[in-house]
């Protein structure tokens, strides 16, 4: 009988970013040009940043850091300014070609890589409408480290609330209850709570506005 080991952040990581440049690879030019759920973005803007931010060493991802004076918007708009000429079919190709995570893309045990493609993805879905299913293990794996990482701060954000998902078996903080599915707690802290404030119910969201 054959083994199959579990799948491992790195695999889940490579899967999000594979099944990322699929919906990319299928977007049409009207829809490459929409705006996303970032504001001030479209959705080239969203694929092309999580391209650049990606293919960055971890000293060069430093670097850029010390650069921008540790802004991490200033950071992202750095990098967008800097590739201008990058053309949907190229970031089709180069989010296949290096769906591997290296650098920047593996730290944290690959959950920057993780993270970084199914939250953008979703900043390029929703606006779209093109609804899809987070397998529950990559979404776990995001809530988990989107609550711990001092970088994205979902516990700064949701301080003062329970976060309980509805959809998996997570939750996470103390106070006032917050209830959504588990995308809709992710995208809550990671800054997106005004965006999702429909989906969420109970006594805490209001701290959350």
């Amino acid at each position: 009988m054959a083994f199959h080991r579990p799948w491992s952040v790195r695999d889940h990581a490579r899967a999000e970013r594979s099944e990322f440049a699929d919906l990319a690879a299928v977007l049409t030019p009207e829809q490459w040009a929409a705006p996303s759920r970032c504001p001030g973005w479209s959705v080239r803007d969203v694929v092309a940043h999580t391209v650049i931010y990606l293919g960055q060493s971890r000293s060069g991802l430093t670097l850029n850091m010390i650069r921008s004076h540790w802004n991490v918007d200033c950071l992202n708009a750095d990098g967008l300014r800097e590739h201008p000429d990058l053309t949907a079919d190229r970031l089709v190709a180069l989010l296949r070609s290096d769906a591997e995570p290296t650098g920047a893309a593996a730290l944290y045990g690959c959950r920057v890589a993780l993270i970084e493609c199914l939250v953008h993805q979703q900043d390029v879905r929703r606006p779209l409408a093109l609804t899809r299913t987070i397998p529950e293990d990559r979404l776990r794996a995001s809530l988990n480290f989107a609550r711990h990482s001092p970088v994205i701060g979902g516990a700064r954000r949701t301080r003062g609330v329970r976060l309980v998902a509805t959809d998996t078996e997570w939750s996470a903080g103390h106070g006032r209850a917050v209830f959504g599915t588990g995308e809709a707690l992710l995208l809550t802290m990671t800054g997106r709570a005004d965006s999702v404030a429909g989906e969420l119910t109970g006594d805490g969201v209001a701290l959350l506005r």
